[in-house]
C-alpha cells in the first residue's frame, strides 16, 4: 500500500519504555508492571500492553494512506484520512485485554500455548475516530443493518501487518455486519489514543476498535474493509482464539465446532499486590486492582476475600475521578474497566482474592482448571495473591 508498509525483519521498531515486562522480543509482546494499571483510570499510552505478530508497519507518507473498502458493495473504493477526518469524530473510552490475558496462571494447571502474559495484558483508553456505522453508511450499507444490499453479513478487517501464522500473510480478523452497523455498538475506526495521534505499537494511522470484544478482533493498521459473505477464514479467526472445553488436546481438536471468540467474560485482578508478599504484622493493606466485563456489561460489585474465599467484603469502585460509578447508568463509561479498592486488616499469613459481579448476575470461576483450554485463552478464574506476616525485625 503507498504510505503504509510491512518491514521485512525487525529493524525498525518503535522505542519502548524500560520498565514494560517483556514476554517476547520478536515479534514484541510486553506488558507493565501490574502496579502501573491502577495509577490512573485511564491507562498511559507507553504502559498500555504491546500485542504484535510481526514486525511493526512503517508510514512513509501519511498524505498517501488510504483504507480499501471492498467485496459486497456497489462502489469500492479508496478512503484516505482526510475523508476519514472529515466524518463526525467520537471518543470512546473503552477497554482493550488481549485473550491470553492471565495465561500464565492458566499454565499452571495444564500446559497452554502462547505468549505468557501475567496479569496486565489489558488496558483502559480513550479512542478518538469515527464510528464505523457512519463509514458504511457512505457505501451504501445503512445503519443497524443485519445484510447488507449485496449480500453481505460481516465486515473483514485485513492489516499491512505480515505474520508467521499466515504463512507470511496479513493479519485479518472480522465482526458481524450488525455490530459494525449499529451506533450503540461504538466500533470505532480509531486514529488517536488518549487525545494523541495512534503511535506505532497500537496501530498507526489507523486501526479498529471494537468496544467490549476481545483484542484480536481489533485490528490494527488497515489495509482494507471488505464485506463478505461469511465470517473471515483468516487463522486468527478460524484457528484461534475460541473456547474449548478441557477435554480437547491438540491430538483431538476439531476448530470448525467452535465459534470464534467475541465477548469476553467478566474478569478481575488485583494490582497493588505481587504474587508473594511480605509484610508486617499489623499493617493495613491497600487492595486495588480492575474489573471489567464484554458487551458493555457494567460491574455490579467486586468481592475480596482475606482468607481464601471463605469470608468476602464488597469493594468500592471507581472510573472517572468525581462522578460516582453506576454500573447501568449513562454516566458511566459501559465499555471500560472500573477499579477497585478495599482496606484490610490481615493478622496472619493468608491468601488474598479477588472476583467481580457483572450486571447481568456472570461472576468469575473459582479455579483455572473448570475453565482450562489448550490454547489458554479467558483466564477469568478468581484472582489470588498470597500475603506472608513477616515478624522478622529485618
Amino acid at each position: 500500500m503507498p504510505g503504509l508498509r510491512a518491514p521485512s525483519d525487525y529493524s525498525q521498531e518503535p522505542p519502548r519504555h524500560p520498565a514494560l515486562l517483556v514476554n517476547s522480543k520478536e515479534p514484541f509482546n510486553a506488558e507493565p508492571h501490574r502496579s502501573a494499571l491502577v495509577s490512573s483510570y485511564v491507562t498511559p499510552v507507553e504502559f498500555f500492553y504491546k500485542r504484535n505478530h510481526g514486525p511493526v508497519p512503517v508510514v512513509d507518507d501519511i498524505d498517501k494512506y488510504s483504507v480499501s473498502i471492498r467485496g459486497l458493495i456497489e462502489h469500492p473504493k479508496e478512503l484516505y484520512m482526510k475523508d476519514i477526518l472529515k466524518l463526525p469524530k467520537y471518543a470512546i473510552a473503552a477497554t482493550l485485554q488481549c485473550a491470553g490475558n492471565r495465561r500464565t496462571a492458566m499454565s499452571k494447571t495444564r500446559k497452554v500455548r502462547g505468549v505468557g502474559w501475567d496479569i496486565s495484558a489489558i488496558g483502559n483508553a480513550v479512542w478518538g475516530g469515527a464510528k464505523l456505522a457512519d463509514v458504511l453508511e457512505l457505501f451504501g450499507i445503512p445503519k443497524s443493518s443485519n445484510k447488507s444490499p449485496c449480500g453481505g453479513r460481516h465486515v473483514e478487517f485485513i492489516s499491512i501487518d505480515r505474520c508467521k501464522e499466515e504463512n507470511g500473510g496479513p493479519y485479518k480478523s472480522s465482526i458481524p455486519l450488525s455490530q459494525a452497523t449499529n451506533p450503540e455498538a461504538d466500533v470505532l475506526l480509531a486514529y488517536e489514543m488518549n487525545g494523541e495521534t495512534l503511535n506505532r505499537d497500537h496501530g498507526y494511522p489507523l486501526r479498529v476498535i471494537v468496544p467490549g470484544v476481545i483484542g484480536a478482533r481489533s485490528v490494527k493498521w488497515l489495509d482494507s474493509i471488505n464485506i463478505i459473505a461469511e465470517e473471515c477464514q483468516g487463522f486468527f479467526t478460524q484457528k484461534d482464539y475460541k473456547m474449548f472445553p478441557p477435554s480437547v488436546n491438540w491430538d483431538n481438536i476439531d476448530w470448525s465446532t467452535r465459534r470464534p471468540q467475541m465477548d469476553f467474560p467478566v474478569q478481575s485482578a488485583i494490582c497493588s499486590l505481587d504474587d508473594v508478599n511480605n509484610v508486617k504484622p499489623g499493617k493495613q493493606i491497600n487492595i486495588k486492582g480492575y474489573a471489567v466485563s464484554g458487551g458493555g456489561r457494567g460491574i455490579e460489585r467486586v468481592d475480596v476475600s482475606i482468607d481464601g474465599g471463605k469470608t468476602w467484603v464488597e469493594a468500592s469502585k471507581s472510573q472517572k475521578a468525581g462522578i460516582p460509578y453506576i454500573s447501568d447508568d449513562t454516566s458511566s463509561d459501559k465499555w471500560a474497566w472500573v477499579l477497585f479498592e478495599a482496606e484490610v486488616d490481615v493478622p496472619e499469613t493468608t491468601e488474598i482474592v479477588a472476583k467481580a459481579v457483572d450486571i447481568a448476575g456472570n461472576v468469575q470461576p473459582e479455579n483455572a482448571e473448570v475453565i482450562w483450554n489448550l490454547r489458554g485463552i479467558l483466564n477469568t478464574s478468581w484472582h489470588r495473591v498470597n500475603v506472608q506476616i513477616s515478624h522478622s525485625n529485618l
